[in-house]
Formats: structure tokens, C-alpha cells, sequence
């Protein structure tokens, strides 16, 4: 197993230190909606947890089952259509699930507090090409322990066994998932 290098870790530093500045939206809780802080957590591969199970019907009503992905790091976006930053960053996700496509890099959309046709038109609206499933009470989002995403939109990276190597708490950005993609596959190598 390589070591992140010295440039990956500089990257990611700058990643975390501007993630931590700026001003924070406000909550909402009319609409259920919790501002993530835009904070970036790597984990090291020495700490990093056992892979976790995260199954579901997708959104056209396929099964999907994650650990069909082992051996591929994995992204995974909450969002829901009623969020605005979640729509803001749609394109940025579907840009990077294309770049990253040779790489072996999937993507998995979980939609929470949703109805099916809203989580549809959203997907259609944005065109997503990658795959979502619900998460319509919650329960799904446990599966990622204490890293789980607390806000929507949130942003979750499974390294090439699984295991959670990376949360984004609210919304991203094309460039900073790139660079914290970078470094997770990395790493796992």
C-alpha cells in the first residue's frame, strides 16, 4: 500500500483549510433542510472503519447493492430535489462521475425525504447518469457510523474496500472533488 504524498497531503491541507472558512447558509427547518458547513474529513487507511452495506431499489426500480462495486472506490452523494445547493452541485457531480469513469470510479446518488416522482424529475432535470436509490426513512444513512452524512448535501467516499476514506458536509465543488477523489484512490493503492 503507497503513502499519500507529501503534494496529495499539501492539497488536501488547502482542501480542508478552505473548506473551513467562508460563511455557513442558514438551517431551514421548514423544509427539513441542514446546511452542511462545508468541512472535508480525510481518513487515513490505517483508520479507516469496515466496509459498510448499502443496498436499495433504485430510482427506476433496479436493485443495486454496493458491495457488487468492491474493488472500486465509490462516491456517495445525499441530495434531495427540494435543496438548492443540491441542485447547485449536480453538474459538478455528473462532470466528475464522467472524468472518472476510466478509473473505475462509481457513483451512487441517496435521495432522502423524497417522493419517488420528485427524485425522478430531479435526475432527469440534471441529468445524472449515475444511479440513486431512496433513503426514505433515514436508515440508510447509519450504514456510514459516525462519518454519515449530517447535512443536505453531503458527500461520501468509499475507498476501493468499501470503507469510508472521505466526507464533504455540504455542498461540493467539481475542483475539491476531484482533488479529495485524487487522494483517496491514492491512497488506496
Amino acid at each position: 500500500m503507497r503513502k499519500v504524498t507529501a503534494a496529495g497531503l499539501a492539497i488536501c491541507c488547502a482542501i480542508l483549510l478552505a473548506g473551513c472558512s467562508g460563511s455557513t447558509p442558514a438551517n431551514n427547518s421548514d423544509t427539513g433542510y441542514i446546511s452542511g458547513d462545508g468541512s472535508t474529513v480525510l481518513v487515513s487507511p490505517e483508520d479507516r472503519g469496515e466496509a459498510i452495506s448499502l443496498a436499495g431499489e433504485t430510482l427506476d426500480g433496479k436493485s443495486l447493492d454496493i458491495k457488487d462495486w468492491q474493488g472500486s472506490p465509490v462516491v456517495v452523494n445525499l441530495w434531495a430535489s427540494w435543496c438548492g445547493p443540491c441542485r447547485s452541485e449536480a453538474a459538478d457531480l455528473e462532470i466528475v462521475n464522467q472524468q472518472f469513469k476510466d478509473k473505475n470510479v462509481k457513483f451512487l446518488g441517496l435521495n432522502t425525504r423524497d417522493g419517488l416522482a420528485a427524485a425522478r424529475a430531479f435526475t432527469a432535470r440534471f441529468k445524472t447518469s449515475y444511479p440513486s436509490i431512496q433513503d426514505k426513512d433515514g436508515q440508510l444513512t447509519l450504514a456510514f457510523g459516525n462519518l454519515g452524512p449530517a447535512a443536505t448535501p453531503s458527500t461520501i467516499i468509499l475507498d476501493s474496500k468499501g470503507r469510508v476514506a472521505a466526507r464533504i458536509l455540504g455542498p461540493t465543488t467539481e475542483s475539491e472533488l476531484r482533488v479529495v477523489l485524487d487522494a483517496v484512490i491514492e491512497s488506496d493503492n
